[in-house]
């Protein structure tokens, strides 16, 4: 969404604009400004099809610059050194992966190609720009980056889709999902490798559950290796009742609307898009403090950051937090997310483009 928001930004400005991707948004495709560098993707794989796209884009790349034109890329994707838009720092975080055989010793192998294409590409840029403050300092600690190197400019938001809800119509989309008319934490993320923290919640979830008070429930939103696994942990465990698995959906602003808080005990978060989409929609949102959007916090929502991630007691006390003090931290968090919503994505798409001028 955020390179999407950038490429529409240019592309609105009347220049010329080409796109290497392996995959485009027809409004952007259509337009006769912009031009669609397509780039394979062997069977249907990230890993392969990274080559090409690098390739591609070096190709594109070294025409636009000799033109007199700018080139940005993300992370390691492309080793053209002009301005390198960094998302994620991979360098900063070695993911725990359950999986074995060939797929673990594929994730392994894909973790350090990503370190070593990012190192390279990074220290190429003529100038980086970090999503956050968080990774303009990964950049700075893992990769070596002089900080006069790098502009931040924290990523936006869609203020037409996320906004709070009336409570109205909030029952309403409970009863079409068919969910009880009682509190809904919701949950996003991948269920592959154990970044976004699922196996922390889902041991504070399980504790709670085993007391009477607690009447909330927990939506999971997210696919992966693992997501069949945990539906029948959670069977075994007795809590398949109180956990809702809903795999990938393309609802996710109704979702979060049904909803009445955010947990997100990610274990490295350069930003944290789905954070600040729950904000923004007046839902508390429970996350890291070393997390990126956790910047973006105002002291009076302060008590809902994590201290420890790794901890299912510490993330059960924060839970039973916000469950005793939800309309003060609601009330808080919708009064902010008028502010927020105020960050759109085209303010950010103009600062970027400010920054590389």
């Amino acid at each position: 969404m955020a390179n999407f928001a950038l490429a529409e930004h240019l592309a609105d400005r009347g220049g010329s604009v080409q796109l290497v991707a392996y995959r485009v948004a027809d409004e952007l495709a259509k337009r006769s400004n912009v031009r669609w560098r397509k780039v394979p993707k062997p069977l249907r794989s990230y890993f392969l099809g990274a080559p090409l796209l690098d390739r591609t884009g070096r190709k594109v790349g070294r025409r636009t610059l000799s033109g007199g034109g700018r080139v940005i890329v993300n992370g390691g994707n492309c080793q053209i050194g002009d301005v390198n838009w960094v998302h994620y720092v991979h360098a900063a975080y070695e993911p725990v992966s359950s999986e074995a055989g060939w797929r673990g010793a594929k994730s392994e192998l894909t973790r350090r190609l990503n370190v070593e294409r990012e190192r390279s590409a990074v220290r190429a840029a003529r100038l980086l720009v970090a999503n956050s403050q968080r990774t303009r300092h990964d950049l700075m600690r893992y990769l070596g980056v002089d900080d006069t190197r790098i502009r931040t400019v924290y990523l936006g938001i869609d203020s037409t889709r996320f906004l709070p809800p009336t409570e109205q119509r909030r029952r309403q989309l409970r009863e079409d999902f068919g969910w009880a008319d009682r509190p809904q934490v919701v949950f996003i993320g991948a269920l592959g490798d154990r970044r976004k923290g699922f196996d922390t919640l889902f041991a504070a979830w399980r504790t709670l559950c085993r007391d009477s008070t607690w009447d909330c429930d927990l939506v999971v939103i997210g696919r992966g290796a693992e997501l069949e696994a945990w539906r029948q942990r959670a069977r075994a465990e007795g809590v398949s009742g109180r956990i809702r698995f809903l795999g990938f959906r393309k609802d996710v602003p109704q979702v979060l609307a049904a909803c009445d808080a955010l947990v997100a005990p990610t274990r490295y978060e350069p930003f944290g898009l789905g954070v600040q989409e729950a904000l923004c929609t007046g839902l508390p949102a429970l996350v890291s403090e070393h997390a990126g959007v956790a910047e973006l916090y105002p002291a009076e929502l302060s008590e809902l950051l994590l201290q420890d991630v790794t901890s299912p007691v510490s993330l059960e006390a924060k839970l039973r937090n916000w469950r005793k003090h939800h309309e003060r931290l609601s009330a808080a968090t919708r009064a902010y997310s008028v502010r927020l919503r105020d960050r759109t994505w085209q303010v950010m798409a103009e600062e970027i483009r400010a920054a590389i001028q």
